[in-house]
């Protein structure tokens, strides 16, 4: 079962710095993210959403594809496969856009919304939604960040694990022992 996770940041870019580390977490098999959005307030007030999903590009391409073939098909029964390949593709385009345009997929959109209403201007929020993680390998890259928890799905036991992680201060490595000799 997947969890959510709400994060709220003081500034309008470290949502997108942090959706980048956790990328990069993912890429080590460390968080597997089912779906992820960013909510940014800018100075106006005005609320900006990055899906790191895009759904109708993604019915776009994998409609085209499928339309070039069954167009392709459909074409050699009138002995003109090339035509059948660029009218279905562009069919299948058409229709791959407009079914990945209204597909729901992962966070609610309606919380979103309505969270991201909330924070205050030149602020963000990153919305995950989490289906693995390492939770002490994830927490360590994560510690200091001073990221509020706005919602989440976690026990109280692991919120108040993650509250304490991006509360506390980053380990700084000390310096070596300097040799006097």
């Amino acid at each position: 079962m997947s969890e959510l996770v709400v994060l709220g940041f003081d500034t309008a870019d470290k949502a997108d710095a942090i959706l980048n580390r956790l990328v990069q977490l993912e890429k080590e098999y460390l968080v597997d993210l089912e779906d992820a959005v960013v909510a940014v307030r800018d100075s106006s007030g005005k609320v900006r959403l990055k899906q790191s999903i895009n759904l109708t590009a993604a019915g776009a391409a994998s409609g085209g594809v499928s339309g070039a073939l069954w167009g392709s098909l459909v074409g050699l029964l009138f002995l003109n496969p090339l035509a059948g390949m660029v009218l279905g593709g562009a069919f299948g385009a058409g229709s791959g856009a407009l079914a990945g345009s209204i597909t729901d997929y992962g966070i609610d959109d309606d919380l979103i919304k309505r969270l991201a209403e909330a924070i205050p201007a030149n602020s963000s929020a990153l919305f995950l939604l989490v289906r693995k993680a390492q939770p002490e390998k994830v927490l360590e890259a994560f510690k200091g960040e001073h990221a509020k928890v706005l919602r989440s799905s976690l026990s109280p036991e692991q919120e108040e694990r993650l509250r304490q992680a991006l509360a506390a201060e980053p380990l700084v490595p000390s310096a070596p022992p300097s040799s006097n000799v």
